[in-house]
């Protein structure tokens, strides 16, 4: 079984870098190629879904360290609004696209809810290994990511309780507090705390490899309380790798890289794994799921381009651009609306798709769009 996923994932991605498109495109397709839907030769379970999220994790670990605080905190404002408009756009859009289908509105919201959080996995993953992670753009892009996982945390909160009954505003109040006062607190202060304590501990442990546990250390520790405070534990393992940014020596970087080396492919592949091709044998499920990827990509270019319109047109399309993949996070949103029973299995496919289509046109995209500063 990893044989199999491991294999024909750097295997198609080898064959889309000789293409000359991002080698993640073949990464997802060989998940879907695979999968349940076509090969059948394998299908989600529990040790990939949890090689898929530790690969993740190291993923974001690893954008992370090449990203300082104060470059985050330059474009935070900017980053509010790219996010703020990010989720309002398409949430309504997505819920108005039901709505004129002639769904419950309970359905509706659960769909708008489900096109909002962007999968900064991806984007991360494109940036990175093109070397890009330093720009203006790129920068906009992680922060207002991780602003944006807090706001679709939200939205999820108030969408599952309308759905339940009545809002429990108290709980929601809470919820709101947990996830913005860890987020703030550990982007701030988490590299101050990281290069006074990290060196003096690293030179008190007789390991060869001290420096590389500690970060382990801090990435479980801070994805594992982001989960806590009801954030995406990737959340937290993107700030840990920010918080040791300025401490973190060579040694560190390259074992990170090692180990993503090895684990981010499950994730990958495990996106397409996913994918359900059963789902859409019927001409209105087609339409609709052509409809909802349409206004997916188009209310993140509108929604984010628009909050980044004082950087200039090329910028606002990256930025718009790099918002565009949904991935993992759609499919999560999908998966509690059916199990609360308020989505038919039908919608949960086109959710799906949309997810899944989002997250293999987001990289040529990107790389367009940033085709200036990679030729």
């Amino acid at each position: 079984m990893l044989l199999v996923v491991f294999g024909s994932a750097k295997l198609l991605g080898e064959v889309f870098e000789r293409l000359r498109m991002p080698g993640i495109v073949g990464e997802i397709l060989a998940g879907i190629l695979i999968g349940p839907g076509v090969l059948r030769w394998t299908a989600p379970n529990d040790v990939l879904n949890a090689l898929a999220e530790l690969g993740v994790m190291f993923l974001l670990f690893g954008v992370g360290l090449e990203i300082k605080r104060s470059d985050l905190l330059r474009v935070g404002r900017i980053a509010t609004l790219v996010a703020s408009l990010g989720v309002v756009v398409p949430f309504f859009l997505g819920w108005g696209i039901l709505a004129w289908w002639g769904a419950p509105r309970v359905e509706g919201i659960f769909v708008g809810a489900a096109m909002v959080a962007t999968s900064v996995g991806i984007t991360a993953k494109v940036l990175n290994d093109r070397g890009l992670l330093s720009m203006r753009a790129s920068q906009v892009i992680l922060a207002a990511a991780v602003i944006d996982d807090v706001l679709g945390l939200l939205v999820l909160a108030v969408v599952s309780g309308v759905a339940r009954g009545p809002l429990n505003l108290p709980e929601l109040a809470l919820t709101a507090v947990l996830a913005i006062g860890f987020t703030v607190l550990v982007a701030h202060w988490g590299t101050v705390a990281a290069r006074h304590a990290v060196p003096k501990l690293a030179a008190r442990l007789r390991s060869s490899e001290a420096p590389f546990h500690i970060a382990l250390i801090l990435l479980f520790a801070l994805s594992l309380l982001a989960s806590y405070a009801g954030v995406a534990a990737i959340i937290g393992a993107f700030l840990a790798g920010m918080a040791l940014s300025e401490s973190a020596t060579q040694r560190v970087h390259d074992l990170t890289s090692g180990v993503s080396e090895l684990l981010v492919p499950f994730f990958l592949a495990g996106i397409g794994l996913h994918f359900d091709v059963e789902s859409f044998f019927t001409p209105k499920l087609l339409e609709m799921s052509g409809l909802i990827l349409i206004a997916a990509v188009i209310s993140k270019l509108i929604g984010c381009g628009l909050g980044a319109v004082s950087l200039g047109r090329v910028d606002m399309l990256r930025i718009g651009v790099g918002m565009v993949p949904r991935g993992e996070v759609g499919m999560v949103v999908a998966q509690i609306g059916l199990g609360m029973g308020v989505i038919p299995k039908g919608v949960y496919g086109v959710v799906v798709f949309m997810s899944v289509a989002t997250t293999l046109i987001a990289p040529p995209m990107i790389a367009w769009s940033y085709r200036e500063k990679t030729e």
